[in-house]
């Protein structure tokens, strides 16, 4: 094989993106628009005539759920799929469930940003009493890992990466040289830590980067696994900036 093709999508709108709340690892669900950009996607893809092997997703909900429409959608509902933690979100700590337009009226903007979009600087942790901890911390699903000591309070997006790209390196790069043709539907932070890694982007450069929900990209990696075609989306030019610039717009307050 020459080269290689992986789809990535972001998960479609949750009902935590929908009420512009700090989600992570709460396990929210799909808001409506989010499940029509999930039956959008699969609709993009089977006009694209894209088929796969096996298929990848966090264990949180809306990035299942999105897996699961667009499987449907390309006639591919009984495909293999792999699920780990280390594909979830970012780990928002103490800011999950937090409105973001009222936690930059309450910090400030910057605060909001640095916090959102700085590469290094984590958000404060969640601690023992936060509303949200014993829900996320002793939650089923998290019965194989990550670890106790693994298990986040915090991330930033470096910490992000670095618990994302294990999983790239030993899971997925191996079934790509084995020729599976594969999709991942993850998570905005996630996904940018691929990217980043990907096409060997700054810690400036990927902070700037707003994934858009529910619109697949592909890329085209040649034998040595570099970008031969790098973050082609599978949507009009216009539909794609839109996106993008409404996930820009969620830090700022109203």
């Amino acid at each position: 094989m020459s080269t290689y093709k992986i789809v990535m999508v972001r998960h479609g709108e949750s009902e935590w993106n929908q009420k512009n709340l700090f989600c992570g690892w709460f396990d929210a669900n799909l808001s409506p628009k989010g499940e029509e950009e999930a039956v959008s996607a699969g609709k993009a893809l089977k006009e694209a005539g894209y088929t796969f092997d096996v298929a990848h997703t966090s264990v949180l909900t809306r990035a299942q759920k999105t897996l699961g429409a667009i499987l449907n959608g390309i006639g591919q509902a009984d495909l293999p799929v792999e699920k780990s933690w280390r594909l979830n979100e970012r780990h928002y700590g103490g800011l999950t469930g937090l409105n973001k337009s009222e936690t930059a009226a309450k910090y400030g903007e910057d605060q909001v940003q640095i916090w959102r979009r700085s590469f290094d600087i984590p958000p404060p942790p969640m601690e023992a009493d936060h509303p949200y901890y014993e829900t996320i911390v002793k939650d089923a699903r998290y019965a194989n890992g990550p670890s106790q000591d693994e298990f986040p309070k915090f991330e930033s997006l470096k910490l992000t990466i670095q618990r994302t790209l294990p999983y790239w390196n030993d899971v997925i790069i191996p079934q790509l040289k084995a020729g599976k043709k594969i999709i991942i539907a993850a998570h905005g932070n996630s996904l940018r830590g691929i990217v980043k890694h990907l096409d060997n982007m700054s810690d400036e450069a990927i902070m700037g980067l707003n994934l858009p929900t529910g619109i697949p990209f592909v890329y085209e990696l040649d034998k040595d696994f570099k970008p031969v075609v790098s973050m082609k989306f599978l949507g009009d030019e216009e539909t794609v900036r839109k996106a993008m610039e409404a996930v820009a717009a969620q830090g700022k307050s109203k």
